[in-house]
């Protein structure tokens, strides 16, 4: 068996076992000197390695294939599993780097799309908090995107529209924190433009009910009662069962106004957009 032959490879390859630098995973890799030995002897053990958890020894198998039978079957099989034992280890710059190899020498085979959904995932799964820099975020949207569009019947088409979503909303989120740093210190110029770049590039996001309300408190607070009562009417078209609302409401009538709309900012103009049913 293929197991029982590889225990005979580590035994004589221990003496020449090294620890494997560069990796940007969790964890490193061990190498084992495979050359002589088939390649679907080698994949058994990248198999076998990643059922026990090993990951970087399981992309160190399967990259060993790609090395000594570059043009081979169980090459492009070692590839796509390469990607995905990279991305398990969260060595996402590999996994991405073996995923796009993947489709740019296969981008006809069947395991294109899971290589295209892995370039995302890489992507996806180092967004964390939303004071991080966001060309991650990015990098997921394109990738989720290209699975969207290119890859519409496959497995991975369904989860790479949910987590486009949840990354989109993530960029909302970031434009809606420097908004509120701006409108605490009062500078609301600053902030309006944040909250504007959610309500007309984040529409669909859950970040769109605030955005409104914080751009009647900031108006307000600048004078613009117009620009304010319109916001909370687009807010209110919208969002009425939203506490944000009743904020806004509050916020408004406190100074004797209701919402309504009144002269012709950019706010009018989503208004009408609203009315005419081409906006969210």
């Amino acid at each position: 068996m293929a197991a029982g032959k590889f225990k005979t490879i580590l035994v004589s390859g221990m003496l020449a076992m090294v620890v494997l630098a560069g990796c940007s995973g969790s964890k490193k890799a061990t190498f084992v000197n495979v050359e002589g030995y088939p390649p679907q002897e080698i994949f058994a053990r990248g198999e076998y390695e990643i059922n026990r958890g090993k990951f970087a020894n399981g992309a160190f198998f399967f990259s060993e294939i790609e090395r000594l039978y570059p043009y081979s079957e169980w090459a492009k099989r070692g590839l796509i599993m390469q990607a995905y034992a990279h991305h398990e280890n969260k060595a996402f710059e590999e996994a991405r780097s073996s995923a796009q190899r993947y489709i740019d020498f296969y981008p006809a085979d069947e395991d294109a799309a899971w290589a295209q959904f892995l370039i995302a995932l890489s992507y996806y799964d180092q967004i964390e908090d939303v004071g991080r820099d966001q060309s991650l975020t990015m990098g997921a949207l394109q990738a989720f995107r290209v699975v969207i569009e290119q890859y519409p019947d496959s497995e991975y088409a369904r989860s790479a529209a949910l987590k486009f979503d949840l990354a989109f909303d993530h960029l909302a989120g970031k434009e809606m924190e420097v908004g509120r740093y701006y409108l605490k210190r009062s500078n609301f110029a600053a902030s309006i433009n944040r909250f504007r770049t959610v309500v007309e590039d984040f529409q669909t996001t859950s970040y769109t009910p605030e955005a409104l309300y914080r751009l009647s408190e900031a108006y307000l607070a600048l004078g613009l009662r117009d620009e304010a009562r319109t916001a909370a009417a687009i807010l209110g078209h919208n969002f009425r069962s939203t506490e944000w609302y009743d904020r806004a409401y509050s916020l408004l009538t406190a100074q004797g106004l209701k919402p309504g709309v009144f002269g012709t900012s950019w706010l009018s103009e989503i208004h009408r957009q609203v009315i005419k049913g081409q906006w969210l």
